[in-house]
């Protein structure tokens, strides 16, 4: 008499790979007014008074700052959307996009 074998369960490993995150960067520049930077960085950014004066103090003192760090399509749309405030105010406002 054959005995039978059990049935093997195999386990399939899945890995998940997160979204990587992308930094908002705010260029200085002679032009901006930093009270517009501050603007900025509240409206679309959503950050507070304290905050954006914070990054505002950066981005003039060390030429750069970062606004916040989100996944690409969102950072692309944030930066897109103050660049476009910018523009319709008359400001050269730079602000670019890159990987952490």
């Amino acid at each position: 008499m054959a005995k039978q074998q059990g049935s093997v369960k195999e386990r399939e490993r899945v890995f998940t790979n997160f979204p990587k995150h992308y930094k908002v960067i705010f260029h200085n520049d002679d032009f901006t007014t930093m009270e517009f930077v501050v603007k900025v960085l509240m409206e679309v950014f959503y950050k507070s008074e304290s905050d954006a004066t914070a990054i505002m103090l950066a981005v003039h003192e060390q030429g750069r700052g970062v606004a916040g760090i989100y996944s690409y399509d969102i950072a692309l749309s944030k930066a897109n959307k103050a660049t476009a405030m910018a523009k319709a105010e008359g400001f050269p406002l730079r602000i670019t996009v890159e990987p952490e």
